[in-house]
């Protein structure tokens, strides 16, 4: 690192808050002992460019402690049960994130020898009726909400097919007339023949031609989660083969007004049901057909805490079968209900978490199926899944409609990072406990390309967000002699960016917020965040929220000048530029040697207009008592320069410090900044 350790801010100690989750007062809330979300993303940052956090990780300024958040979802982004095994279950993790509309699209991407995350974006009709569409190996097929629906045609994996995941889809609606049985045409949802490592998870399945599932010819590694069958006769069938190879979970599945194979499983080796709910039953008074789950065959059979409301023969199993059931509830249930054999135990493979049986039906009922959250938002993990930042964001679709989350793992990245403008809604969230764990580094100076190429990250793309990260240029300048020294960390272009609890060190223009030209207004919030420079390092003509945050103005070693701290080229007809709120500016500078900033003319152009108000702000004694000063010819006095009740022993008003009214400042406050015209408030998921 070319800082000196002494330019550093001092670390504090950090405590890790647990947050409590819980899904309709019940303690158990993700399925199979799954772990989702970030800390599912988390280990040290090993392949591609990164490496252990050190040289630049190392750096004692840490920030706040990542929090987790309260209430999550049911759901995992990771399979779980036998799908989890032997390698687990990746889907088209890895491979660009596609949006399909049309069956074209569908069966091209889903067919193809690469990876690919495929959004399912609205209804896809397919034709002709009952066609097949083939989903090949290393795919994610996910619905995109609700919204997400194959009518009229199934999705088929071929014999050989692996790694595949398909998630928060309606199959539905290739029912023939009068064909009840199915025997006339083989129109399944989605069926499977002698493949592995298959994960069908939230999807609903009603009204197809013969199947809605079918797991079929000794396919292997499969996991049957969170789905809803319904409205149909032969619901779920598991076999066709006289091997006993079939490992298979099934788990949280709704089987409702189905009649028969809720499954029927024939020579599995291995079936774990647990926490599935069976409930209206179709009532045809067929005594043999009827039933909830059959173990056929030589299969071993695991039945627990599942829910039988209504059903005829609950669980039965072949005298050649194996089936152990323990802690079901059944209502209103007649019938057959087998257990002979010890089975085997699940907890040898992998462990899970059951609900209890009583809160099965309010939990099935409503976590089944496709949710509203799901497939909205894209998850791309690095390195685990794409070796590099810039490899996961080269995987987003230019124009993406769904919001994307890269999740970095700590340690720390030397690469430039580009979002390009056609890439909008993207998060970019460290996994680490704190901002420190996960630095993205590089050492360009505006020498090579000016402040675009110069820059280690920059984001030209509107609605991106960055959280729990530490963007670093660490050029040195001291040790370099050029014309053109000053060395982004950061820069924007895009509108409606955010920064939370994010770190950014360089030395001069450490910060730039900007816009696409000058008469373009965009917007930028900068919160919980530390921010360290000497020269013109938080800078730029957007309009620009720097709250709650720590300031660090470093020592360049002069006993009159050590630098600047903004460098604003507002444009004139913008009354908003920076705005610094309920901050910190630190420096380890001696007193009366740091300006607070200087209006920046970009070329010279008189109509940018530098506005910077500073407000509620502890200032060091580094800052000087006439802290504003001219730049190029260009007087701070015909800047909008000003102060609003700061405090510190840098604070004490003189006559060239220009004091913003009360009056004034209520129009001046974070809101006024941020709204523009569609009413923006990134603030308000902090608000108590």
């Amino acid at each position: 690192m070319p800082y000196p350790w002494s330019k550093r801010l001092p670390g504090r100690a950090l405590a890790a808050v647990t947050a409590l989750v819980a899904a309709l007062g019940l303690a158990a809330v993700s399925p199979a002992g799954a772990t989702g979300g970030a800390e599912a993303a988390g280990g040290a940052g090993t392949a591609g460019t990164a490496r252990a956090a050190g040289a630049v990780g190392a750096v004692p300024d840490a920030g706040p402690p990542r929090t987790a958040h309260p209430s999550g979802p049911r759901w995992a982004e990771q399979p779980h049960g036998f799908a989890s095994l032997a390698g687990g279950t990746t889907g088209g993790r890895g491979g660009k994130v596609v949006t399909v509309r049309t069956q074209a699209e569908l069966a091209a991407y889903a067919s193809a020898a690469e990876p690919y995350v495929i959004r399912v974006a609205g209804s896809i009709a397919v034709e002709p009726f009952g066609s097949s569409i083939t989903v090949a190996s290393d795919k994610t097929v996910i619905g995109v909400g609700t919204s997400g629906e194959i009518v009229h045609g199934e999705l088929q994996l071929k014999p050989g097919t692996h790694n595949v995941i398909i998630r928060n889809l309606t199959l539905r609606d290739s029912y023939v007339e009068g064909d009840w049985d199915g025997k006339t045409n083989d129109f399944d949802g989605i069926q499977m023949d002698s493949v592995h490592h298959v994960w069908i998870d939230h999807n609903r399945f009603t009204r197809m031609g013969d199947g809605l599932l079918d797991v079929r010819k000794d396919s292997q590694y499969v996991t049957v989660s969170h789905n809803r069958f319904d409205d149909h006769n032969k619901a779920f069938g598991i076999g066709w083969t006289d091997n006993v190879t079939t490992q298979i979970t099934i788990d949280h599945n709704w089987f409702s007004g189905t009649k028969q194979r809720n499954p029927s499983a024939d020579n599995c080796a291995y079936a774990h049901l647990y926490n599935n709910y069976l409930s209206a039953q179709v009532a045809d008074g067929d005594p043999v057909w009827s039933y909830g789950n059959w173990a056929r065959g030589r299969t071993r059979m695991v039945i627990e805490n599942s829910y039988y409301d209504g059903v005829q023969h609950p669980h039965q199993a072949d005298a050649t079968a194996e089936l152990v059931e323990r802690g079901s509830i059944l209502k209103g249930s007649t019938g057959r209900r087998d257990e002979w054999g010890t089975a085997f135990d699940p907890r040898a493979f992998y462990s899970y978490r059951l609900d209890p049986a009583a809160a099965v039906p309010a939990l099935v009922t409503r976590f089944s199926g496709p949710q509203k959250d799901l497939g909205t938002d894209t998850v791309l993990d690095v390195p685990a899944a794409h070796p590099t930042v810039q490899a996961a964001v080269d995987a987003v679709p230019a124009g993406n409609d769904g919001a994307v989350t890269i999740r970095i793992a700590p340690g720390t990245y030397r690469e430039k990072v580009r979002v390009p403008a056609d890439k909008p809604r993207i998060t970019l969230q460290g996994t680490g406990r704190n901002r420190a764990d996960t630095v993205i580094v590089y050492d360009t100076p505006n020498e090579y390309g000016g402040s675009s190429a110069s820059a280690t990250v920059l984001i030209a793309a509107s609605d991106v967000t960055a959280r729990n990260l530490t963007f670093v240029n660490d050029f040195d300048e001291a040790a370099v002699e050029l014309k053109g020294e000053q060395a982004l960390a950061m820069k924007t272009t895009g509108d409606r960016i955010v920064f939370e609890n994010t770190a950014f060190k360089g030395n001069q223009d450490t910060l730039m917020t900007d816009s696409p030209r000058l008469d373009a207004i965009s917007r930028v919030y900068v919160r919980d965040a530390y921010i360290e420079g000497d020269v013109d390092f938080v800078y730029g003509r957007a309009t620009t929220v720097i709250e709650r945050s720590l300031i660090r103005a470093l020592d360049r070693g002069s006993a009159t000048n050590n630098g600047y701290v903004t460098a604003a080229s507002t444009w004139k007809d913008n009354p908003y530029g920076f705005l610094i709120t309920r901050s910190r500016i630190v420096s380890d500078a001696p007193a009366g040697t740091y300006h607070l900033g200087r209006p920046w003319h970009p070329g010279g152009n008189p109509d940018a207009v530098g506005q910077v108000l500073i407000r509620e702000t502890e200032l060091p004694a580094a800052v000087k008592s006439s802290p504003w000063t001219d730049m190029g010819g260009y007087s701070w006095r015909d800047a909008r320069f000003s102060e609003y009740r700061n405090h510190g022993p840098g604070a004490a008003v003189t006559a060239d410090r220009p004091q913003m009214s009360a009056e004034r400042a209520a129009d001046h406050e974070v809101a006024d900044y941020l709204a523009g015209h569609d009413g923006w408030a990134p603030y308000r998921r902090h608000l108590p």
